[in-house]
């Protein structure tokens, strides 16, 4: 497995993975980011950080089977990975103590 460090779109894009579970494939990421984040999430890029998570080990795809709506094409489905559920189990409790080490008086500063 190679680093496992997540980036913050990275882990966005993983964590949409889980959400969506057996209904992740990239045109359903990208939807479900844009809803959840009001940011438009580009294809190409989505399909560029799921081949990132998918080499670091953090993702296992399949083809699922072929469709007429899509003309006999297969969508690639992704799942998160045992090595992901762990960064982002690592991820979240980094955020969580930091969050937890500012007091709400020095958010008001900002």
């Amino acid at each position: 497995m190679k680093g496992t460090n997540l980036g913050e779109f990275e882990e966005l894009v993983l964590l949409t993975v889980a959400v969506l579970m057996d209904e992740a494939y990239s045109v359903a990421i990208c939807d479900e980011l844009e809803k959840t984040t009001g940011r438009v999430a580009k294809l190409g890029v989505v399909h560029a950080v799921l081949n990132r998570l998918e080499e670091k080990g953090l993702t296992k795809s399949q083809l699922g089977e072929a469709t007429n709506v899509r003309g006999g094409k297969r969508k690639r489905f992704y799942q998160v990975t045992n090595a992901g559920r762990e960064a982002l189990i690592k991820s979240k409790e980094i955020r969580d103590e930091l969050w937890g080490r500012i007091s709400d008086l020095s958010l008001s500063g900002i």
